[in-house]
């Protein structure tokens, strides 16, 4: 089963496979790949680009993207060109740019994040602090080790490499490599 919206557009050369939804004002450019089971709404969907397995809201896919499966954009996501936003990976009000990657098991919200950043699996912007968000700035050529916490409000800069297993709580400056968790006790 396929179910198109009316106010849907769809651009020639778009593959759209089994159990699909796409609602409300989405528009799917050329070429791209939409299915099997997703759920788009209200998104814009450049061309090249496949989501599979995940479901769109109210968000923008840049060109050459590759989204799913799995995966949850919402709110007023903007991705960047050649993104990967991969298995169980949640993004909520954020923008990235050109080259980043969220392979797997990522929370990611209220964020800004710049080119060629690599989200390592189960990275959390900690946006929440139980009374209201805060926002995570994240600069460009970033390596985000897996199972790191950034607990907002925090602003990583450029060419930064944060280790695994960390939580940072502190700005991270320009080129650096940052380390917050304590050694192993026996």
């Amino acid at each position: 089963t396929i179910t198109i919206g009316h106010d849907v557009i769809i651009e020639e050369g778009v593959k759209i496979l089994p159990n699909t939804t796409i609602t409300g004002n989405t528009h799917v450019m050329k070429n791209s790949v939409i299915g099997p089971n997703t759920e788009l709404k209200d998104a814009v969907i450049e061309e090249e680009v496949i989501v599979k397995h995940s479901l769109v809201y109210d968000s923008y896919v840049g060109k050459r993207s590759r989204i799913g499966p799995f995966s949850h954009v919402r709110d007023k996501t903007v991705i960047g060109e050649k993104n990967r936003v991969g298995n169980f990976v949640e993004m909520k009000n954020t923008k990235t740019k050109e080259n980043t990657k969220a392979s797997h098991l990522s929370y990611i919200g209220d964020s800004t994040v710049g080119k060629n950043v690599n989200f390592g699996c189960g990275s959390i912007t900690v946006n929440y602090d139980g009374v209201k968000k805060h926002t995570t700035k994240i600069g460009d050529d970033v390596f985000i080790g897996c199972n790191v916490n950034l607990v907002a409000p925090i602003d990583v800069s450029d060419n930064v490499f944060i280790a695994a297993g960390s939580t940072v709580t502190k700005n991270v400056p320009k080129g650096s490599l940052a380390i917050a968790r304590n050694r192993q006790i026996n």
